[in-house]
């Protein structure tokens, strides 16, 4: 049996490329029970937006002007929490996506696979399951495996209480001058906190701090 839509699904569409958000609508235009309620080309536009107007779902880019995609997460589900974000980006990146739904995103689309994606990306989030564009998770499966082969083990952490909230800063993408600035140390201290974290927990680079942080659920999905 088909679902019945009980009402529109009104979207807002952010990204700066002009001709890609025409495109998008053009997509959302002939799908069933879909509104485009209204478009954004940076992130305070954006903002400003969504305290005139109810949106379902806001679909948005990672690389915008003034506000970047990932911070802009966090003011939208403050604005409203109800309001479902898809990351719709070039960057296909295990780190973005971690720092992406860490934030609060609902699901992380690549431009590539937009074209034959965006509505199984769209109705995946409305069920309530979080959506992942297919080469982006096959990346993660992988990235997964070689973290555990890779020895650093979840279950024989011991981290100081300071360590675990750097790492929680790291993580949520906070430069080391914005870190220092958080605990009132100065930026060599970060920089030996980063080097020590590292190499207590067997990894290499920011990338696998930030896996590393989200596997531990220092950085859970945020609802």
């Amino acid at each position: 049996m088909s679902r019945q839509l009980k009402k529109t699904y009104r979207i807002v569409l952010a990204d700066d490329h002009r001709m890609f958000r025409q495109g998008i609508c053009h997509i959302l235009d002939r799908l069933k029970g879909i509104e485009v309620a209204g478009e954004a080309d940076d992130g305070l536009d954006l903002l400003k937006l969504l305290k005139k107007i109810s949106a379902d779902m806001v679909i948005l880019d990672i690389s915008m002007p003034h506000l970047r995609g990932i911070e802009a997460i966090t003011e939208i589900k403050a604005i409203s929490s109800k309001t479902k974000v898809l990351i719709l980006t070039m960057h296909q990146n295990t780190e973005y996506f971690y720092h992406a739904v860490c934030a609060g995103a609902e699901g992380y689309l690549l431009k590539a696979d937009a074209g034959t994606e965006l509505e199984k990306a769209i109705q995946t989030i409305r069920d309530g399951q979080t959506y992942v564009s297919p080469i982006l998770s096959r990346e993660l499966t992988s990235d997964l495996v070689s973290f555990h082969r890779s020895g650093a083990s979840l279950d024989k952490e011991v981290l100081t209480v300071r360590q675990k909230e750097i790492l929680t800063l790291i993580a949520e993408g906070k430069s080391n001058q914005e870190i220092a600035f958080c605990f009132n140390i100065s930026l060599r201290t970060v920089e030996h906190h980063r080097a020590n974290l590292m190499k207590r927990l067997a990894l290499k680079n920011t990338a696998e701090l930030v896996r590393y942080a989200f596997q531990k659920g220092y950085l859970p999905f945020r609802k």
